[in-house]
């Protein structure tokens, strides 16, 4: 694992997926409350990305055809048996949000 500062805790808006690109990895950040989550922005159907998509709770739905993804696991939610998108651990020491990258 390889653990990066991926963000500035202000830049991450409370319920706003946001587009990080980290080491050529494309992540959507969500910040719930005190915490903040990070799963693959790509959506396994067609490819959309999350970050462009809206958050209901803890469920970011997809732009292109509206597959929801659960924001602290990267579970596929809608469809039931659909794809998963990676999930990273998230840490925040003080302003900085760090995120582990595999």
């Amino acid at each position: 694992m390889k653990r990066v500062r991926a963000a500035a805790l202000g830049e991450i808006a409370p319920g706003v997926p946001h587009l990080v690109v980290v080491d050529d990895v494309r992540l959507c950040m969500v910040r719930i409350g005190d915490q903040v989550h990070a799963i693959g922005d790509t959506c396994t159907h067609q490819r959309g990305s999350l970050s462009g998509g809206k958050l209901s709770g803890a469920r970011v739905a997809c732009p292109s055809h509206g597959w929801m993804f659960d924001v602290r696991t990267g579970q596929c939610t809608f469809p039931p048996r659909g794809t998963a998108v990676p999930g990273y651990p998230v840490t925040i020491e003080g302003d900085a949000v760090w995120v582990e990258l595999a």
